[in-house]
């Protein structure tokens, strides 16, 4: 006896439900808050592993790498419809060059990552305007 499961689905349905058609990322979902000495992100990273997490600052720039592996050894049988993610995904925040990776705080827990990035002072100069000269 074989079981053939019921296809209650529509291709073009389920094709632009995806998020290549919605412009919307599933993973990483990210909530960005803000108080007076620190802005506090909180990215959604459900099934992550924290040794599969990693955070750096480079550029000015904050970026969030993650990955998750297949388990190749599950031998229970053939997918039929597979929607859980496995791979690498990645996010990335402009925080200024004057933030070290020092000054990065993260948590990581119940599948939520918190990071706590200090407000710092932008010590830029302004450059002087300098204006071309038009010829007669």
């Amino acid at each position: 006896m074989m079981i053939v499961p019921k296809r209650n689905f529509d291709l073009f349905e389920d094709m632009f439900k995806d998020p290549f058609f919605k412009g919307e990322n599933k993973l990483m979902k990210t909530d960005i808050k803000e108080n007076e000495s620190s802005y506090i992100i909180d990215i959604e990273m459900p099934g992550f592993e924290k040794e599969n997490i990693k955070i750096e600052v480079e550029d000015g720039y904050l970026n969030v790498l993650a990955s998750i592996n297949e388990d190749k050894d599950n031998n229970e049988g053939e997918y039929l419809r597979k929607e859980r993610y496995y791979g690498e995904c990645s996010r990335s925040f402009y925080v200024g060059d004057n933030i070290e990776v020092e000054d990065v705080r993260a948590n990581y827990k119940n599948g939520i990552l918190k990071l706590t990035i200090p407000k710092k002072e932008i010590k830029k100069e302004i450059p002087d305007k300098k204006y071309v000269q038009i010829d007669d």
